[in-house]
């Protein structure tokens, strides 16, 4: 198996893994992002007149934090199968070349 085909999963893998960070990374929440949503949650429930209660935020936390798990569940897969096909790639052109 020649360099090419090394560097083609290697390139393969790199890409899954970039994919896979930058899917972790724009699905949290960042502890000023949730300030942020608090104050806004105060807000909202004061101006409707409602009250806010921690149980209501902390199920608003709650369902984005699921929404959050499956994007990276998501990417998570994506990046397996992206990397057990190259994987299968680099297999199957070492066999061509030693059988």
């Amino acid at each position: 198996m020649d360099n090419q085909d090394y560097n083609k999963a290697e390139k393969a893998v790199n890409n899954t893994e970039d994919s896979l960070r930058n899917t972790a990374n724009d699905a949290k929440w960042k502890v000023s992002d949730l300030a942020d949503k608090a104050r806004d949650y105060i807000k909202e429930r004061r101006d409707n007149d409602q009250e806010a209660t921690q149980e209501d935020w902390l199920d608003r936390v709650k369902a984005n934090a699921s929404d959050t798990w499956e994007n990276i569940k998501d990417g998570a897969n994506d990046a397996w199968e992206k990397t057990k096909d190259a994987a299968e790639d680099v297999k199957a052109e070492w066999n061509k070349k030693t059988n």
